[in-house]
């Protein structure tokens, strides 16, 4: 031990020769330091912005691309944005473009991507290469598992032109897998909403841009006397923007619009009963369809989502207000009658509603659904009053 500790005090001693030559690589390293860091442009940390590739990098790191081609991207794209941000008149301006969406006006607009689509991809394989087909026509049902065989018998009267979308409103989406088509199906589930909250959330016309026509049905219609690539040929035969099946006569009718003819392909006008019509170009004599089984265009549905309001969920009153979306209405609005389907008046979103002040589930239901007709109502009579005043016109006396 005694010995070690005298080893150990002599290798604490530095030589001269040793101290000249530490403080000389310690000169050296310091030259070499500032001549280095003065050879890159400052870049802060906060604008250095890494492109997902590099991301790619550190998710999977034998995926062949080496670090240094990765940080060469981000240092070029930091040196682009510094140069830009500088005020001498011959550097490359700032990207601008007022005409982008909104939010996305710092972008080119050959990066911007503002539409979407329900269309399925792998997560393999080249990205031109995901799509055998791209379905024309988009159908939606919101659904209970209680219509299950329903659904299914409808579904199989859209062809694979037709994107399917169900909207689950009571829970159970995974139920459906045993049907063939419910595997290449969108599947949307939210408890207790109706099909107008999920159309407003879950149909943007952004995201449904790809397709000719949106069908927004209800689940409970019969579809015997139907087939939906006939169905569109009438359509656009008749230059129908927005319309419906016609409803056989003797089940769940309502208004003698929606009435299905046996003498005609198509109907736009009817007669009703007296004084409900105060010009015959508008509802319920014209102009309209209900919207138990709707049907849009492309360019309709882009006004009509706008004019369905956040918080009415039930669509009531929305059926009268359709034919501010087209013009002229009573032309683009109409029946289908050589496609026709029955309404089976199973009244399942009901029971979706709560038991209240010793009223069932269906009343509260129904009560909100007139409650939500007659704010409408006086949302756009509201609105419309405010236009014409703001452009200094006398306004119409009513919206009907």
């Amino acid at each position: 031990m005694a010995k070690l500790g005298v080893n150990v005090g002599r290798s604490g001693l530095m030589r001269p020769n040793e101290t000249m030559r530490l403080i000389f690589s310690a000169v050296i390293g310091v030259m070499l330091g500032y001549l280095f860091g003065i050879s890159f442009p400052t870049v802060s940390i906060t604008k250095l912005h890494f492109p997902s590739s590099i991301i790619s990098y550190i998710e999977d790191k034998n995926s062949g691309i080496t670090t240094q081609t990765l940080l060469n991207h981000a240092w070029s794209s930091a040196n682009t944005h510094k140069r830009n941000s500088t005020s001498d008149p011959n550097e490359i301006p700032k990207i601008h473009v007022s005409t982008n969406p909104k939010g996305a006006e710092m972008l080119p607009p050959g990066i911007v991507a503002s539409e979407s689509d329900f269309y399925l991809r792998r997560l393999w394989g080249e990205p031109t290469e995901d799509l055998t087909m791209r379905q024309k026509y988009l159908v939606t049902f919101t659904v209970g598992y209680g219509q299950k065989a329903n659904i299914d018998r409808a579904v199989k009267k859209f062809s694979e032109n037709f994107t399917i979308l169900l909207f689950h409103y009571d829970g159970r989406a995974s139920e459906w897998d045993d049907l063939e088509w419910s595997k290449r199906a969108i599947h949307v589930s939210v408890r207790k909403q109706t099909k107008w909250w999920y159309a407003k959330r879950f149909l943007h016309p952004d995201i449904v841009a790809p397709y000719d026509y949106i069908f927004i049905w209800d689940e409970d219609l019969g579809v015997e006397h139907f087939n939906a690539e006939e169905y569109i040929k009438l359509v656009r035969k008749h230059g129908l923007e927005i319309s419906q099946p016609g409803l056989q006569p003797d089940r769940g009718l309502t208004w003698q619009m929606t009435k299905r003819r046996g003498d005609r392909e198509v109907h736009k006008v009817t007669e009703e009963r007296p004084g409900w019509c105060s010009d015959p170009h508008l509802p319920p004599c014209a102009a309209f369809v209900e919207i138990m089984a709707t049907v849009f265009s492309r360019d309709a549905w882009r006004c009509v989502w706008h004019l369905i309001q956040n918080d009415l969920v039930h669509g009531w009153g929305l059926d009268f207000a359709l034919r501010k979306c087209v013009e002229p209405a009573h032309e683009k609005i109409g029946v289908v009658d050589a496609q026709w389907i029955v309404h089976q008046v199973v009244p399942s979103l009901g029971n979706q509603g709560r038991a209240e002040n010793g009223k069932a589930p269906w009343e509260g239901v129904r009560e909100r659904c007139r409650k939500e007709w007659s704010m409408f109502q006086t949302r756009l009579a509201d609105a419309e009053k405010q236009y014409y005043i703001e452009k200094g016109i006398v306004p119409p006396n009513s919206t009907a």
